[in-house]
């Protein structure tokens, strides 16, 4: 990271790169985004298919639990990494468990579960408030660039590695597991094991992003550039590359223009309106399209 930032900065020096560039946390910004972009944009289409995409708000909104349950057990404030991946892995799975157990409709037991983190992360807000600085909890729930160190760049590229294995090794029996899994099982594809990674990946994801995009906007993240890149896309090739291509320049644009004063707005936030903004664009080519 160190290398990074110096060739950033030399770059900065001889005028190639605006003023901005001389930051070191907005190196880390832009890094955590490049990351991220594609991460988020690969997962997404199988978001869609699965019809997960309240199951990723629900593991979102579990991090602020999990970051009030690492600090009173001790964990440093700005980083309670144990406590917070745990507590969000083990929501996830139990979450899917119940529901391959259950007739309960999946969106009503999302949501079942969604209250039980909410209501949690609000009783034990009342202690963790004497113990930090609000401010923290705020970072959580909206994201900020300001607190992206290394560690979090760290574990980012670690889960980018992982999702990138996984995906190169099973995309497409993920994908059939997804939309047909009678088919999937007469092939001989182990459909729950594929269900249960995905949904750890998506766990891990969610709660990796959580420190740039924040706990309540980084399900949308997951969501609205896949959607737009279904109603635009032809096949399933274009469906990928299409999420991945918005979602990236979601991150990318959503940290720079605010850094620039061009949206005076938390990078979080800019980063979903600006993915917003992509979806009615592609809500007008599709409708363009159907008029032709």
């Amino acid at each position: 990271m160190e290398s990074l930032r110096q060739s950033i900065f030399a770059l900065y020096e001889a005028g190639i790169l605006p003023p901005m560039f001389q930051y070191a946390f907005l190196t880390n910004a832009l890094v955590a985004a490049l990351l991220m972009g594609p991460l988020l944009g690969a997962l997404g289409p199988l978001v869609v298919v699965k019809r997960l995409a309240f199951f990723s708000e629900a593991v979102g909104h579990g991090a602020l639990t999990g970051v009030a349950i690492g600090i009173l057990l001790g964990e440093p404030a700005t980083q309670p990494l144990v406590a917070l991946f745990s507590f969000c892995i083990l929501f996830a799975l139990l979450l899917h468990w119940v529901k391959s157990r259950t007739q309960v409709p999946y969106d009503a037991l999302v949501g079942v579960f969604l209250s039980f983190a909410i209501a949690l992360g609000a009783a034990l807000l009342l202690y963790v408030a004497k113990k930090v600085n609000v401010h923290i909890l705020e970072n959580v729930l909206f994201g900020s660039i300001l607190t992206v160190k290394d560690g979090d760049i760290l574990v980012l590229a670690l889960i980018a590695a992982l999702a990138l294995v996984l995906l190169a090794r099973g995309a497409n029996r993920a994908l059939l597991a997804s939309l047909s899994p009678e088919l999937a099982q007469t092939r001989g594809i182990p459909v729950r094991l594929y269900d249960y990674l995905f949904i750890l990946l998506i766990a891990l994801v969610t709660v990796a992003s959580v420190k740039v995009v924040g706990a309540i906007l980084v399900g949308a993240l997951l969501l609205i550039p896949a959607t737009a890149a279904r109603l635009v896309s032809r096949n399933g090739r274009q469906f990928f590359w299409l999420s991945v291509l918005f979602s990236t320049l979601s991150c990318w644009l959503g940290i720079l223009l605010p850094m620039a004063g061009a949206l005076p707005i938390p990078s979080g936030a800019a980063i979903v309106i600006i993915a917003s903004f992509g979806f009615v664009l592609a809500l007008g080519v599709r409708r363009w399209r159907s008029i032709e």
